[in-house]
């Protein structure tokens, strides 16, 4: 069951971006009087389609083959390398009739809507399901600095002003993908601006297991309540206690606590407990993940609600951030820095990221990034994908000379036997990585 609901997630998700994509073309061909001869969501191999319908001069449908989608434009060299078509005299509705800038934005209609959806499911995710967030300026205290936070040079205590110049309002922003593959952050610290390193490595340490970094958690706290029949309820802590002491550690803020019990995680630490005016000493056994069933009072924080124009500043932000973090990760692996193995996801390894419980917020958060991802990979200068074409025709634009058939065949062919063995490289390196681990 967990195995169909990732599958169900990931052929959704591709249905919608593939049929975004293809609508992108489409419209533009048809805009500007080219005729689509087909507009199919996955690939009918072999003439193998599961659901088809004629309507104009086009034929919809849905293939076999959930590994993309496709629009046959008549009179354009594509995967379909339909060279009769080709040898037949030039018509007025054809793709290579008309100028190269019309064949140039049809060519960027595909990015250009992924683009779209990826920055309006983002929106949407931030109105719909985030609804408010936490201010840089409500961090009055400023910022805890957690071990790892410390290792690059953040103090407890420092508020967070700019990420890269750039004036930083929400504060999750300064965990963004983008951010942390390198950034210099300035933060107010004694009442100087100080500016730390984010090293371009960074993400290494933080996206597996999501450590402690740096938090709002810099905060005087109390326990607001206890997990009935947990490790604090089991040693006698109860509703109202003030936490003076954690084993020799000094505790001043929800930080202190929390880091103090997150490092003696499966082990015994000793609680110095003021209650009323009595002080106590409880051993509190820590679970293996760092937590003894607490509940502590809501941080003096101020969350400011998203207002649409909020949404759509932030849902813009986050869809810039997914494309400069791709950007910066392709870069990696071309440079050696990053192997191809562990940055690559083919559909198993993305499947696995949607998870076998089906959340919707996860669901169109992922969704959205993949869109993003699929504008990006399309503008990749690679013969057979859009970024290919896009080449060609700025070329042909500036030049003002028409690149011949014969090599836009060749140069599809050669394209589409790059693609075919990168296909090949990430779906054998998922069944190595997810099933054969």
């Amino acid at each position: 069951m967990d195995g169909l609901i990732m599958a169900g997630q990931l052929i959704l998700a591709l249905s919608i971006i593939v049929t975004i994509h293809e609508f992108g073309h489409f419209i533009a061909a048809r805009a500007f009087g080219i005729r689509v001869e087909k507009f199919f969501l996955f690939f009918d191999a072999w003439g193998i389609k599961l659901f088809k319908f004629k309507k104009g001069d086009t034929e919809y449908g849905i293939g076999w083959l959930p590994l993309g989608g496709y629009v046959k434009i008549s009179g354009m060299i594509d995967e379909s390398m339909d060279k009769e078509a080709m040898k037949l005299p030039p018509k007025d509705y054809e793709f290579r009739s008309k100028p190269a800038w019309q064949r140039l934005i049809v060519m960027l209609g595909g990015v250009v809507m992924n683009f779209i959806l990826g920055i309006a499911l983002m929106t949407f995710v931030t109105l719909k399901y985030e609804k408010e967030y936490l201010p840089v300026e409500s961090i009055n205290t400023g910022i805890y600095a957690y071990d790892l936070g410390k290792k690059i040079g953040f103090e407890t205590g420092d508020k967070l002003v700019s990420v890269n110049g750039e004036k930083l309002d929400r504060f999750s922003d300064i965990t963004s993908q983008s951010n942390l593959m390198g950034a210099t952050v300035t933060v107010l610290r004694n009442g100087e601006e100080v500016e730390i390193i984010i090293p371009d490595d960074f993400y290494k340490n933080y996206t597996k297991s999501r450590p402690l970094f740096i938090r709002a958690d810099n905060y005087a706290f109390s326990i607001d309540s206890v997990l009935a029949d947990g490790p604090a309820d089991k040693a006698g802590v109860l509703s109202g206690d003030k936490i003076l002491f954690v084993d020799s550690v000094e505790i001043n803020s929800f930080g202190d606590f929390r880091n103090s019990v997150v490092n003696n995680g499966g082990e015994t630490v000793a609680f110095k407990l003021l209650r009323a005016n009595d002080t106590l000493n409880l051993n509190v056994n820590v679970d293996s993940a760092g937590l003894v069933g607490v509940f502590t009072n809501i941080p003096p924080y101020k969350y400011k609600d998203y207002s649409l124009a909020d949404g759509l500043k932030y849902g813009w932000n986050d869809g810039i951030s997914v494309l400069e973090a791709n950007a910066k990760g392709f870069g990696k692996i071309f440079s050696g820095k990053e192997k191809a193995t562990d940055s690559l996801q083919g559909p198993i390894g993305i499947a696995t990221i949607y998870g076998s419980e089906w959340k919707w917020h996860r669901f169109w958060f992922l969704t959205a990034m993949i869109s993003l991802i699929l504008a990006f990979m399309n503008l990749l200068p690679i013969p057979a994908l859009d970024g290919g074409h896009v080449v060609f025709l700025t070329f042909e634009a500036i030049t003002r000379r028409k690149l011949s058939d014969k090599f836009m065949e060749k140069a599809q062919m050669v394209g589409m036997v790059l693609l075919l063995g990168l296909m090949v490289f990430v779906i054998g390196n998922d069944i190595w990585k997810h099933i054969l681990n």
